[in-house]
């Protein structure tokens, strides 16, 4: 199995020395990277690094104003440099009618251009998409009916807000770019893979079923990004065992 990893999981390693933390995954077994936080250092050397750790960049998360009209076409350059053809929007305020109304504008403005780039836009769930915003709209609902873009379902942010993962991706199906593969408590307490009450090896035989990208996800940096995502590799590969 290919599993990827998103790097924020790291962001302790990346801080300190980001070539060294895409060597660090590569050595864990992770073959894929999602990239969090911009192009910092420029794509060109992100990608450089990446090649030479022998991991393919699978997605970036990256926000709503790198797509405004000044900075859309210099997002799409960096991501035909990081051979990277899923842009995820890793979250946004949509805490009202009128904000989600004009995010919804323009990501059905801007997705055209990007699938015309051969870039694919997406968008990453907390739990809050999941519950009413203050004008009564439930998020989720509204970007499924309103948009056409790709959906990253976290796992563990869905279950967190009371969902069944495992439906939510029979009933999204080919809506799905990819998943987050994460585990944690009820009450937003993450936890490495294994460690929480999440369904994360229920999730993880679907997501072999529907042949989806994971993307590994854990948070606390307990001890550090590193040794946690080290502790949930070697758990994938006890659900292989």
């Amino acid at each position: 199995m290919a599993y990827g990893v998103q790097m924020y999981s790291l962001r302790d390693a990346v801080a300190a020395d980001y070539k060294q933390a895409l060597f660090t995954v590569a050595g864990q077994g992770y073959k894929m990277v999602e990239l969090f936080g911009g192009m910092n250092p420029d794509a060109k050397t992100i990608r450089k690094w990446a090649d030479e750790a022998g991991l393919v960049i699978s997605g970036t998360h990256t926000g709503a104003a790198s797509l405004t009209a000044e900075n859309l076409q210099q997002t799409i350059e960096d991501h035909h440099v990081l051979g990277c053809n899923l842009l995820i929007i890793p979250g946004h305020d949509l805490s009202t009618k009128e904000k989600l109304d004009a995010f919804i504008e323009q990501m059905n403005g801007v997705q055209p251009i990007l699938e015309q780039a051969g870039i694919i836009l997406c968008y990453h769930n907390h739990s809050h998409e999941f519950y009413p915003n203050e004008d009564g709209q439930i998020i989720y609902d509204q970007l499924l009916s309103r948009t056409s873009m790709k959906l990253e379902l976290d796992t563990y942010w869905a279950y967190n807000a009371g969902k069944d993962p495992v439906e939510m991706m029979e009933q999204l199906k080919d809506r799905l770019c990819a998943i987050h593969l994460k585990d944690g408590f009820m009450g937003g307490e993450g936890m490495p893979l294994g460690q929480g009450t999440a369904p994360v090896k229920k999730v993880w035989q679907k997501a072999r079923e529907m042949n989806l990208p994971m993307i590994v996800e854990s948070e606390t940096q307990r001890p550090d990004g590193p040794a946690e995502t080290g502790e949930c590799m070697k758990y994938l590969r006890s659900l292989e065992d």
